[in-house]
């Protein structure tokens, strides 16, 4: 009989994504936001005015008040998410020291729920009790897991990072842009910018790369829209 351990994996040479999700979530966040802020940013000034010192100086601004921004509200956001687990935790932490068997026969009715028979859910329950009663909880009744547990300084890290490193990219084509084609070529490098995340992003986190791609180029072309139209409807560039 094959003997298995805890970390035994029937597929190890392709092991699971799922434990990027929090971080690949907040850089696809902060890398998607930092293109299109900065580049609407870029294009609406370079839309008011031809000085590009105003236009380069507009862009280094919104690069780093969008990064900062962007890293705290990840830290705020997802450290109020880390708050309501701990509660939700020590919560069980008590229960299970006041009520044992009730904690027990809900395990039971959660396994049974999944397809076991009462009696092997009345065993497993047990068994999982006796090797981490709180753990077991955790995961069957909270569906918390230390892959998905929030971490917010992982989170404002990846997001603040990877927004810099997107809001660059228009900012750069600024830079480099020949006298008189300004914003189409910040326009064109923000939709190349925006294809290639939508495929990092994929690559990274073993998704179809087509869909991926084309779902962030979209998105991020209407975020733009939204905001031409704004300035459009008030009779500024924005």
């Amino acid at each position: 009989m094959t003997e298995y351990s805890e970390s035994f994996s029937a597929h190890p040479e392709q092991p699971h994504l799922i434990n990027r999700s929090n971080w690949l979530r907040a850089a696809v966040l902060g890398a998607n936001d930092g293109i299109v802020s900065v580049s609407s940013l870029v294009v609406g000034v370079a839309a008011a005015t031809s000085d590009r010192t105003a236009i380069l100086l507009a862009g280094v601004a919104g690069l780093a008040a969008g990064a900062m921004s962007m890293a705290a509200g990840e830290y705020v956001s997802v450290h109020s998410q880390s708050d309501i687990e701990k509660a939700d935790i020590e919560r069980e932490r008590e229960a299970l020291e006041r009520m044992p068997d009730q904690e027990l026969l809900e395990l039971v009715s959660i396994f049974e729920g999944r397809g076991m028979s009462k009696a092997t859910a009345l065993a497993a329950a047990r068994e999982v009790t006796a090797h981490d009663a709180l753990g077991a909880h955790v995961r069957e009744e909270l569906g918390l897991h230390e892959i998905n547990s929030a971490n917010p300084l992982q989170a404002a890290m990846a997001s603040g990072l990877t927004f810099s490193v997107a809001a660059a990219l228009p900012l750069l084509a600024a830079v480099l842009a020949p006298a008189g084609a300004l914003i189409p070529t910040v326009l064109i490098v923000t939709l190349l910018s925006l294809a290639l995340l939508g495929a990092l992003g994929a690559r990274t986190g073993g998704a179809p790369l087509g869909p991926a791609t084309l779902r962030v180029m979209i998105w991020g072309v209407f975020a733009m829209a939204v905001t031409a139209a704004v300035g459009w409807l008030f009779g500024v560039s924005v």
